[in-house]
């Protein structure tokens, strides 16, 4: 990475001051770093800090007569491998999503030809409202890869999502989006859909019917899409991961939440459903917290949930040209999911035995082996990492999209 550079700009808010470690971090992988600071990001971090961290000088002025002289802000905005907003502001995003030039950091993202990572911060309610959430879809249209924001408590006493990505996650996904940016790209200008993780109905306010899927899966093969030039929409019901660099997630909690999210992700051009959907749900969910009593335990009646896979891949103008589905099966694996292809309607089935002997297979697991299975006939995929997996599943679809064999 000793020849690469970041151009990081550093927006106003109390988690500027982690601008400064993730600094640290990137010089010390050998990562040049030129750093600018708008005017409110210097209420928080001074300018002679960042710069004795990055080892440049801090550009902060866009009036700067000595850098306009030769149009540095068009000099800056191409000098990189990658720009890096952290933190994004609120302000910022707005900005760039909507092409508004008044400053040297807001001018130097509307003139940039390079790839983009964002690391918003902000209050939890700044970013759940509409006109921030639009600016995400903007941006992330525009091909604006973002890493965070977490979950956590905030300086302002709210606790939620909006909480800036520690520096190490952040420099994790610089160096996905820097290794990234020298691959090939076969997914440029393709929009897929990922679900991934358990599906959690209700019982009472604090029950859940739900599974033991961890998400691993679905998670690798979206940031394995994003890294092939994917736009890649995730589709996520509860897990403890961090969205992959550069994949826009959409949070769920049950299976009908998820088939309307998936809904209005479309059109897509893949759907690869790897999310573990409850199967059913109660009927009725009890209002108060269900207690033990002398009659035994409530009676729970389950209906049937939405089947998600098989709406994906029914014929119609949305249906995606290839839809992906997994199969975790205990038993008879290739029969099972065989079946599955045909009565679901899908192009392919990715199957998996879940019945594992405890060496990584089984859900949760770091590890898979699984069957491809088509129309055409099986292959069978050695034990890997779920990485790897996902690389793997990433390229051949990628292939079927470019080579028009998806059906």
């Amino acid at each position: 990475m000793t020849d690469k550079r970041v151009l990081l700009i550093v927006g106003g808010g109390i988690a500027a001051y982690k601008a400064l470690e993730l600094t640290r971090l990137l010089r010390k992988a050998g990562v040049a770093v030129r750093p600018i600071l708008t005017a409110s990001g210097a209420h928080f971090v001074t300018p002679l800090s960042l710069s004795a961290l990055a080892e440049d000088a801090v550009r902060t002025d866009l009036f700067s007569l000595g850098d306009e002289a030769e149009m540095g802000h068009i000099q800056l905005s191409r000098s990189a491998d990658l720009v890096v907003v952290a933190p994004a502001t609120a302000d910022l995003m707005a900005k760039a999503a909507n092409g508004l030039a008044d400053d040297l950091a807001s001018t130097t993202l509307l003139a940039t030809d390079k790839p983009v990572l964002m690391a918003p911060a902000m209050n939890v309610r700044m970013w759940r409202h509409p006109a921030t959430r639009r600016n995400v879809a903007t941006l992330t249209n525009d091909g604006v890869a973002f890493v965070g924001p977490d979950d956590g408590a905030m300086a302002c006493g709210e606790f939620g999502p909006g909480r800036m990505a520690e520096p190490e996650v952040i420099f994790a996904a610089i160096l996905s989006a820097l290794e990234s940016a020298a691959r090939p790209r076969p997914l440029a200008g393709r929009h897929v859909l990922v679900t991934a993780g358990p599906t959690a109905e209700p019982i009472d306010p604090v029950r859940v019917l739900t599974n033991r899927s961890s998400g691993k899966q679905g998670y690798a093969i979206a940031g394995a899409l994003a890294e092939l030039g994917a736009r890649v929409t995730l589709v996520s019901g509860p897990v403890a991961l961090a969205a992959p660099a550069g994949v826009d997630r959409i949070k769920v909690e049950t299976a009908r939440e998820m088939q309307a999210a998936c809904v209005s992700a479309l059109p897509a051009d893949a759907a690869v459903c790897v999310a573990a959907v409850s199967d059913w749900r109660p009927d009725a969910v009890f209002a108060v917290k269900l207690k033990k009593g002398h009659d035994g335990p409530p009676a729970v009646a389950l209906v049937e949930n939405p089947d998600i896979l098989a709406g994906l891949a029914a014929a119609g103008p949305d249906r995606p040209a290839l839809v992906v589905g997994f199969a975790a099966e205990t038993n008879d694996l290739e029969a099972n999911a065989r079946a599955k292809l045909a009565r679901k309607g899908c192009d392919w089935v990715v199957a998996n035995d879940v019945a594992d002997d405890g060496s990584g297979g089984v859900m949760g697991g770091d590890e898979n082996e699984v069957l491809l299975i088509d129309a055409a006939g099986t292959e069978r995929w050695p034990r890997a990492g779920k990485v790897e997996v996902a690389r793997r599943l990433a390229a051949r679809i990628a292939d079927a999209l470019r080579t028009g064999e998806a059906p």
